[in-house]
């Protein structure tokens, strides 16, 4: 059994779906919980210690995530970082 916190959980919910995702549930300590969804896409077998296919008949995992573990991930826009170049030279032979 491992306990982490929500941070753990958007983490890794951020590399799965490709997109920032915020905690924002105020939820502090660790948990321990079990997500079980059918990935968009196939799984792809590395090996003896791969997990098995998902079941095709599985929830999302935006469906495993309201029904199992009470969460909704919601699209907002927000402040993001970003870089200005306001001009670029090449540099010289001497550089």
């Amino acid at each position: 059994m491992v306990f982490v916190p929500m941070s753990q959980l958007t983490w890794f919910l951020s590399l799965r779906l490709g997109r920032d995702v915020l905690d924002k549930t105020g939820l502090t300590g660790n948990y321990d919980f079990e997500l079980a969804w059918t990935p968009d896409l196939p799984w792809r077998s590395s090996g003896a210690d791969s997990a098995p296919p998902a079941d095709p008949g599985g929830p999302s995992i935006f469906t495993a995530l309201r029904e199992q573990l009470g969460l909704k991930l919601t699209s907002t826009k927000g402040p993001g970082a970003v870089l200005v170049v306001d001009s670029a030279d090449k540099p010289s032979a001497n550089d």
